[in-house]
């Protein structure tokens, strides 16, 4: 169950709803996004999930002191609702920073004189214009820090707008005490203005937080885009525009110029190119024409199409992609579950060390001005905002970086994983390879007075009335030739095929058949000895009883895989393949694509022997696999990768899945998981450095508020801008490929 939650501003917010949303009846596992403002909620086995109701898990969260509703089901109104919530946060980010603007321009004068000072300019404010100037920004600014400590006070915890309402009302309390107290006297002893910079601060950094939170969520909602509300449906022969929501598998969908198509599904009339860069990341428009598939967001060209839908709603790989997406950015790394539980204890331990410096400078003889300006800088510089920002924020740029290249994570633990792969293991047939056989010589035999074009157009007449995926290669070399009718077709199974063209009886099969046929195989021997010398499979053309020719059929390599191989080794990792073909054809893989091993005649069952054994022997394997058979080998590794136009099942038991068969994409996805993984770590040093050095300087003295404040706005900035690089990812193809 998915919760969209409202009014967090840092990670004890989101661990306090998380605790909340546990403490529940029937809840196994609440998960809490910061950046995503979603919370996910695990069922306990056995409970009925209307034991456990969106309406509970809401007033729950409320309870709190935030608010909470529950994604609607529809994929439209999920659309409708984020661009909702996407208006909310623009009209957001807009009053921010007029409250930025109006705190600034009273701040402003306020700062200047100590500004000035280093400068050689001795600038002074009359006490009771400071005041003037500071009242309104801790007033009307700093209103919302009151109302979210209130809360958190109310919740029986703390946050970070505690920690600012804290820091800034004892550094102005204290200023008007001493104003009241000395009149303009006071002068030199006055924090207004550090209280009215923090606040000023921390608006602006929130300001630049919030449209940095907007940038990492573009991935999800650029995809939320590409599937169109209505779709035109053809029913009793009338084209009817309705909404997608009500498709039916089975349903005839037309698809005009310019439109995005609404359904997968298979075209039954018509021609076009489509654009699947923002599904697949491949950036060439695909020619359609009828028989092939489609992909719901899909942008047709200029033809009109009529599909017939098989997937449609939640069904759709687009849904799919989203959901992946979404989940993937949703989850938590180990290394954040960490930080949850320093985060939940961190805004206690805060106080009390501001409590202790406070205590510790007055024990020291100073003044109680001086041990409050330390309590009040502690308070401020310690506000936990990058904590919280640190993975999520990496996490959320990252997966959506890939995911418009074409390259689907689907949860936390699978980056992590990947990031220290150090051996990819390829399935070969239709990972490595194409996956469909394909002619790969046409050889006439001397004595047999036929030419190649004669033997081809003679052989792929005969095929033309077999579905075998030979007779599929043979009919596809020679697109657009007008062939002969066949007559009396026979399909002889695991031999080949017969039929009678123009007159002469041709067979077309392996020598078993040939035999059989009493076809005398000496003229053809020398050529099936080349051919199945290149690990390709020999089958005879004959006609009348007499060897004529001779075909080469093979399942070819994909271009992409030699480029592949090579970027995982500029890596420093290691590429293996298992398969189930011969060991011939396996060798002359290996070799071709000069892959570190290889094993041939693997049983399905042994793949995933292979992998826990390669695991035993201390590697990171990653399985790279398109089939059923793939599945268990995808489970047992590492990390499994599947190829998105491979079977469900494939899918469904891989972590990572790339939209496009390009083995490629393999040494991309685990250059951004690296990149990931190493933001996240990038930005919890940076977070806890400043968290650990600037804690004990504020207790020190070291640091003013302002100065704090300063300190504390920049670590959230710079973790979400560390983060925001991550967007900038694309895929590199290139031959210099190193480990960064």
């Amino acid at each position: 169950m998915v919760l969209d939650i409202t009014g967090m501003t840092c990670a004890a917010c989101a661990g306090r709803v998380e605790n909340a949303l546990k403490r529940v009846p029937g809840v196994s596992q609440a998960s809490v996004n910061l950046a995503l403002e979603r919370a996910d909620v695990d069922v306990e086995a056995g409970v009925a999930s209307a034991a456990v109701t969106p309406a509970a898990l809401a007033a729950a969260v409320e309870r709190t002191g935030f608010g909470a509703h529950p994604r609607p089901p529809s994929a439209a109104e999920r659309r409708r609702e984020e661009d909702l919530r996407e208006a909310e946060r623009v009209a957001a980010e807009r009053r921010q920073l007029v409250l930025l603007v109006f705190s600034a321009a009273l701040t402003l004068p306020l700062v200047l004189p100590m500004v000035a000072a280093p400068f050689g300019f001795h600038l002074h404010l009359d006490p009771w214009i400071e005041l003037a100037l500071a009242t309104p920004v801790q007033v009307l600014v700093g209103a919302r820090f009151y109302k979210a400590a209130w809360k958190a006070v109310r919740a029986g915890s703390g946050n970070m707008d505690l920690l600012v309402a804290l820091g800034t009302t004892a550094a102005f309390a204290f200023s008007l005490y001493m104003l009241l107290m000395r009149g303009s006297d006071a002068a030199g002893h006055l924090y207004f203005e550090g209280a009215a910079a923090v606040i000023t601060l921390v608006v602006f950094g929130k300001w630049l937080e919030a449209r940095a939170k907007r940038g990492t969520t573009a991935a999800i909602r650029a995809l939320m885009t590409l599937r169109p509300e209505r779709a035109h449906v053809l029913r009793d022969g009338v084209e009817t525009e309705i909404g997608v929501d009500d498709l039916r598998p089975g349903e005839h969908v037309v698809v005009r110029p310019g439109e995005r198509i609404p359904v997968d599904g298979s075209i039954v009339d018509g021609e076009s190119e489509a654009d699947e860069s923002l599904i697949t990341g491949e950036s060439v428009p695909v020619v359609k024409r009828a028989g092939d598939k489609v992909t719901a967001g899909a942008l047709n060209g200029a033809g009109r199409l009529i599909v017939a839908a098989v997937a449609v709603g939640e069904d759709t790989t687009l849904a799919r992609i989203i959901r992946m997406v979404e989940n993937a950015q949703s989850g938590k790394a180990p290394v954040q579950r960490l930080v949850d539980k320093v985060s939940a204890v961190f805004v206690p331990a805060v106080i009390a060390i501001a409590v202790g410096a406070f205590i510790g400078w007055l024990a020291g003889g100073h003044g109680i001005e001086e041990a409050l300006v330390a309590a009040v800088s502690v308070l401020v510089i310690a506000c936990p905002c990058a904590l919280g920002l640190a993975t999520p924020a990496a996490l959320v740029a990252g997966t959506g970086a890939a995911a418009r290249a074409g390259i689907l994570v689907k949860d936390i633990e699978a980056l992590e994983r990947a990031a220290v792969v150090d051996t990819v293991v390829f399935d070969k047939t239709g990972t490595l390879t194409e996956g469909r056989p394909a002619l790969t010589d046409a050889v006439p035999l001397a004595n047999a007075d036929i030419d190649k074009d004669a033997l081809l157009r003679l052989a792929a007449a005969v095929q033309a009335g077999s579905e075998h995926p030979l007779a599929r290669a043979v009919l596809a070399a020679v697109p657009g030739v007008a062939l002969p009718a066949v007559d009396k077709f026979r399909a002889l199974v695991g031999r080949g095929v017969i039929g009678t063209v123009e007159g002469r009886v041709v067979a077309i099969g392996n020598r078993g058949l040939m035999t059989e046929l009493g076809v005398d195989m000496a003229p053809a021997e020398a050529a099936m000895g080349r051919v199945e010398s290149e690990a390709r499979t020999a089958v005879v053309v004959a006609a009348d009883g007499r060897a004529v020719g001779v075909l080469g059929i093979a399942d070819p390599v994909r271009h992409e895989a030699p480029a592949a191989i090579a970027l995982l080794a500029a890596r420093g990792v290691r590429s293996e393949m298992l398969t189930g073909d011969s060991e011939a054809v396996a060798a002359k893989v290996a070799g071709a694509l000069k892959l570190s091993a290889y094993k041939a005649g693997v049983k399905p069952a042994d793949k995933s022997a292979a992998l826990e054994a390669l695991k035993r022997a201390g590697r990171k394997p990653a399985m790279v696999g398109d089939g059923i058979n793939d599945a268990p080998a995808l489970a047992a590794a590492e990390v499994g990768i599947a190829l998105g136009t491979g079977t469900d099942v494939a899918v469904e038991a891989a972590p990572v899945t790339l939209m496009r068969p390009d083995p490629r994409l393999v040494a991309a996805a685990l250059d951004i998981s690296q990149r990931t993984v190493r933001k996240i770590r990038q930005n919890l040093f940076w977070a806890f450095v400043y968290n650990v050095v600037g804690i004990p300087l504020a207790a020190m003295g070291v640091l003013t508020p302002a100065l704090a404040g300063a300190a504390m706005a920049m670590s959230s900035v710079s973790v979400v801008t560390n983060s925001l690089w991550l967007k900038r990812w694309r895929p590199d193809f290139s031959a210099d490929q190193t480990t960064r």
